[in-house]
């Protein structure tokens, strides 16, 4: 039995399946921010059990908004980023801030598991969905650590080479000549990302659009707090 052609399966991959997962993405976001918008929340379990549930989420989200901007930026700005790595210090600056970042995201992620497979409240919230969400993040990082590790340079090579395939797909002219030579974990790393777009309009992640934006500008206010219990203690 011949092998499927490697160029069909690519087309499916990095052509089929990126227009899917965003078609996906706004049709099911859209639906459900209409009919259930009281379901756009991160249903924090917080009030559950907080001490772990900080150490845990913190250095995740740091890691994870990190991360997602940096790949925002090599996606933008390709040109700058490739001024910036001409210098090979600021080349190195560049990779090892990544690495740190994506092992933050990892160790917070793995402490967020952890908690949820721990604690007994905390794991009777915990939905399939999440499950899923949080082993795929799992697999993402560890792509991403992994080809940092045995394929360096991703910021380079991103800029020049991702950069202009993702654009190819947003400016509806698709052109896989970019990615097709890439490694497979590389590959595997950007059909991960198109999964986990399809998948996060039917989890809490859905959260991240409706974040409270007008916190960034309105003007600042005056909280005054009840103070009762520094009378009592004398503070």
């Amino acid at each position: 039995m011949a092998n499927p052609n490697p160029l069909f399966i690519d087309e499916i991959l990095f052509i089929v399946l990126p227009y899917l997962a965003l078609a996906i993405f706004l049709l099911v976001s859209i639906r459900r921010y209409v009919m259930q918008s009281f379901s756009f929340s991160s249903l924090s379990s917080q009030f559950l059990e907080n001490q772990h549930h900080f150490w845990g989420v913190v250095p995740f989200h740091y890691g994870i908004i990190t991360l997602f901007f940096a790949h925002l930026i090599a996606f933008l700005l390709p040109e700058k980023v490739i001024v910036w790595n001409s210098i090979p210090l600021r080349l190195y600056i560049l990779e090892i801030a990544a690495f740190i970042f994506g092992l933050l995201t990892i160790v917070g992620l793995v402490s967020v598991i952890a908690r949820r497979l721990k604690e007994p409240k905390v794991k009777m919230v915990t939905s399939v969905a999440d499950w899923i969400i949080l082993v795929m993040f799992l697999i993402q990082v560890f792509s991403g650590l992994y080809t940092a590790i045995f394929h360096q340079w991703g910021s380079a090579w991103f800029a020049a080479s991702a950069s202009p395939y993702l654009w190819s797909i947003l400016t509806l002219n698709p052109n896989i000549s970019y990615i097709t030579a890439m490694p497979f974990m590389v590959k595997f790393h950007i059909v991960g990302a198109y999964t986990m777009i399809a998948f996060f309009p039917f989890t809490r992640l859905v959260h991240a659009l409706v974040i409270p934006n007008p916190y960034l500008w309105r003007k600042p206010q005056v909280v005054r707090w009840y103070a009762e219990w520094k009378l009592k203690h004398n503070i």
